[in-house]
This record gives structure tokens, C-alpha cells and sequence, in this order.
């Protein structure tokens, strides 16, 4: 197994003089993580939740990330989230010439896991598909469209606040010095499971534009037209968070070895 490092700017350094990835090796993991994120938190929503309720949504879509970032972090960073993605480029860890790249990669892991989502409940019972779709098929909303009934504006700052959130646990833990090391993916994992049981019966919980743009495709009108809360505003958090990451904690971390 190689060992991996990661440099200020972002790109993967590896060690026994491998190559670093490439672009398109890149865009394949990030494709494949967001993939398998849609289609846990989504498929857990519309097949399980029933049963599980909001701890059963956040549990899958925690362990779906954490998964997803052991098994390819180590090729693209793990990021399956525009926000993350302009978060890191934000803060210096990735270069701005990948952002509309792993943007477009992420959106189609999405697509895919809701259309074969979309696909598994046409096979249901009779009714079944026709009933997802009338309750958002998942989707995320505000006011009649929220799980609580919360408002344009508990949304906008449940998203935002909660993306940079994440996004400041996920720079934290992936600088260099970090104490969790290797278990990076397991914080995040955490991280976001304590995201979505917070804001599941405010917006749904989408923290993540490729997330809310996949379940949209199969969510109707309603979910389409009040989509670009679920864009702009983790957009908005993660740009925060990358933005403001270095001087509060990197600072911080200096001083404190230091002192």
C-alpha cells in the first residue's frame, strides 16, 4: 500500500515515486463516491425510512461517505460535493482549474444513482412510484416542502451554517498534522451524520447541490423550482468555510504548537 500525503495546493503527493492521478481518474472517483452517497441517503429515504426514520437517513448517508472516502479519497480527495469541492479550492487544497470538472463529475454520480433509484421504485408496488414522486422522490424544500414545515429563511441558515460546518471538520482533519490521520474518513463520516440528524426535519437535509439536483430530476415541480436554495446556499457555506479555514484554525494550530 502507498502511503499518501497532501500538499497546501491540494494535490496528492505519493510516496515510492508513484505518479499522481490524473484528471480523468479524478472525475471517475468522484463520480463513483457522489454515486454511492445519492444512493444511500436517497434509496434509505425512499425504501427505509419508514422504518428507520431521520436516524436511519443520517446513519446511511454518514456511512456511504465514509466509505466512499476510504475506498477513493486517496485519488480525487473525496470530496462528491460541490460545496466541499469549492470549500477546498477556497482554502488552497485543491487547484481552481478542477472546481467545474469535479462539479459536472459529481452532479452525474447523482443523476445516476437517482435515475436507477427512480428505476428500482417503478417496480414496486402498484402506486409506489407515483406516491414517491408526490412527496419529492427525497427531494429537499422549504415551507409546505419541508419534513417541519420550516421557512425560506430556517433553511437558508440551517444550509449554510451546517455546510461550513462540515466543511471546517473536513479541512481540519485532512491537514497535514492532523491527529485522526487515517481516520479522516471515519470524522467526516460522523461529521456529516450529526449534519443531516440536525437539519433532516428543516430542509430534508442537502449540504450538498449534486445531492438536491439528483433527487429534483424525479421530485417534480416543487422540488425543481425551489432547487437553488439547495445550490446556492452549501455553496455559500463551503466558500465560508474554505475562505475563513486558515486564518482561524490554521492560525490557531501554530500558536498552539508553539506555545
Amino acid at each position: 500500500m502507498t502511503n499518501n500525503t497532501t500538499t497546501e495546493a491540494g494535490t496528492p503527493v505519493q510516496s515510492n515515486s508513484q505518479p499522481t492521478f490524473g484528471l480523468g481518474a479524478r472525475l471517475l472517483a468522484e463520480i463513483f463516491g457522489t454515486f454511492v452517497l445519492v444512493f444511500g441517503v436517497a434509496g434509505t429515504a425512499l425504501f427505509a425510512s419508514s422504518n428507520t426514520g431521520y436516524l436511519g437517513v443520517a446513519l446511511a448517508v454518514g456511512l456511504a461517505v465514509m466509505a466512499s472516502v476510504f475506498a477513493v479519497g486517496h485519488i480525487s480527495g473525496g470530496h462528491f460535493n460541490p460545496a466541499v469541492t469549492i470549500g477546498a479550492a477556497a482554502a488552497g487544497r485543491l487547484p481552481w482549474k478542477y472546481v467545474v470538472p469535479y462539479f459536472i463529475a459529481q452532479i452525474v454520480g447523482g443523476a445516476i444513482a437517482s435515475t436507477i433509484l427512480f428505476l428500482i421504485a417503478a417496480g414496486g408496488p402498484k402506486g409506489y412510484l407515483k406516491a414517491a414522486q408526490a412527496s419529492g422522490f427525497a427531494s429537499n424544500g422549504y415551507g409546505a416542502h419541508s419534513p417541519g414545515g420550516f421557512d425560506l429563511a430556517s433553511v437558508i441558515i440551517v444550509e449554510v451554517v451546517l455546510s461550513a460546518a462540515f466543511l471546517y471538520v473536513i479541512l481540519s482533519v485532512t491537514a497535514p498534522g492532523s491527529a485522526v490521520g487515517a481516520f479522516a474518513p471515519l470524522a467526516i463520516g460522523l461529521a456529516l451524520t450529526m449534519v443531516h440528524l440536525v437539519a433532516i426535519p428543516v430542509s430534508n437535509s442537502s449540504v450538498n447541490p449534486a445531492r438536491s439536483i439528483a433527487t429534483a430530476i424525479y421530485g417534480g415541480p416543487a422540488a425543481q423550482g425551489q432547487l437553488w436554495v439547495f445550490i446556492l446556499a452549501p455553496l455559500v457555506g463551503g466558500l465560508i468555510a474554505g475562505l475563513t479555514w486558515k486564518p482561524l484554525f490554521s492560525r490557531a494550530r501554530k500558536l498552539a504548537s508553539a506555545s
